[in-house]
């Protein structure tokens, strides 16, 4: 699992090195106060103090070296390294993560930015549930967990110079490879300063889109996971899933994913143990639709489906994913996506595929 969650992080670098040429680089640094979230009813005793962190941001700022920089009006890449509190010192410690990012801007007035962004990357604690010693840390059981941080912020500029003040859910979750897993919800209010190091002129892209604008591709797409189930102590079940889809990226900053996706979860046969099941009964068959933030051959992907077919229906009627993509000009298309359950994750869905009708010579 530890070796997958890197592997996520790894991808999420992808599209930084799309951009290098003709940028400027700077750092920022964020004092962030907030709260835990509890988000399901076992975890009221959770939340005992505010959350208060650190972030530390290297950032690359864009400029017009690649097609994707002009359409959304050059946006700021780059790592950040979060440190910090999560709302109960005693039972859930504190973490240190450290993720990748794209800031995305939406309002561009002289001096002043309102941007949105996403980040994915590795966190650590150093306190787990432990049936001994920390038995009532019922929202985390692995040291190592996935990070997700979606936000929005705004920035006035003086020079090279800025402040900034910010906004976001950051969430701590292992993708329910161990129980228990309710994961971590923060809700953070920041405020920060950060400096441009260097500056560089703008440059004319002249490099052609990898982007297929405006046509349908069809693919499949086979995933593999791995997952505990309650109660705790039994065994971890692996995961498959088969995916056909269809795609169609309609512009620069937007693209439709519509797919029929088929899953064997073999953890299934240990719900209701007494009640008989084949391999055949607990496959799982949904309807998906999810919105795709592309970035050439890099793409973000938000979505929700629907079960057509659940014999068990262990965890609701409705799914959600969200995640990466990147594709290669083979075809061959690597998956890096987090499927939940509202605010339950199920498991992280880790696979390859091939499109159809994208190879390029």
């Amino acid at each position: 699992m530890r070796i997958l969650l890197l592997a996520i992080n790894l991808s999420f670098f992808i599209p930084f090195y799309y951009g290098q040429i003709a940028s400027e680089h700077g750092f920022e640094f964020r004092q962030k106060l907030g709260f835990l979230a509890a988000h399901r009813g076992t975890l009221g005793h959770l939340p005992q103090e505010s959350a208060k962190a650190m972030e530390f941001t290297y950032f690359i700022q864009t400029r017009d070296s690649k097609n994707w920089h002009q359409a959304y009006r050059e946006p700021k890449v780059g790592v950040t390294l979060f440190v910090g509190s999560v709302g109960n010192n005693d039972l859930l410690g504190r973490y240190t993560s450290l993720s990748g990012f794209a800031e995305l801007p939406m309002v561009k007035i002289k001096n002043f930015e309102w941007n949105w962004k996403m980040g994915f990357g590795l966190g650590y604690t150093a306190k787990t549930f432990d049936p001994i010693y920390n038995p009532k840390n019922n929202a985390i059981a692995s040291k190592i967990n996935a990070t997700i941080v979606i936000g929005t912020k705004v920035n006035y500029n003086f020079g090279k110079n800025f402040l900034t003040v910010g906004l976001d859910i950051t969430h701590f979750s292992n993708a329910a490879f161990k129980v228990p897993n309710y994961g971590i919800n923060l809700p953070y209010l920041s405020i920060g300063y950060g400096r441009t190091l260097s500056k560089e002129q703008a440059l004319n892209s002249t490099i052609k889109s990898n982007l297929k604008l405006k046509k349908w591709m069809f693919g499949a797409l086979g995933i593999f996971s791995m997952k505990e189930m309650n109660p705790i102590g039994t065994r971890r079940y692996p995961v498959y899933s088969l995916s056909l889809f269809t795609r169609r990226i309609f512009s620069q900053k937007a693209g439709l994913e519509l797919s029929l996706d088929l899953f064997s979860k073999q953890a299934i046969l240990g719900v209701e143990p007494l009640v008989p099941k084949t391999q055949l009964s607990i496959i799982q068959a949904a309807l998906f639709a999810g919105y795709i933030v592309p970035f050439e051959r890099f793409s973000f992907l938000f979505g929700a489906g629907a079960y057509v077919r659940d014999v068990y229906k262990p965890d609701g009627p409705v799914y959600f994913r969200i995640g990466s993509r990147y594709q290669f000009p083979s075809g061959i298309l690597l998956n890096f996506t987090l499927k939940s359950h509202f605010a339950k994750a199920d498991y992280m869905e880790l696979g390859i595929g091939y499109t159809l009708n994208y190879k390029q010579k």
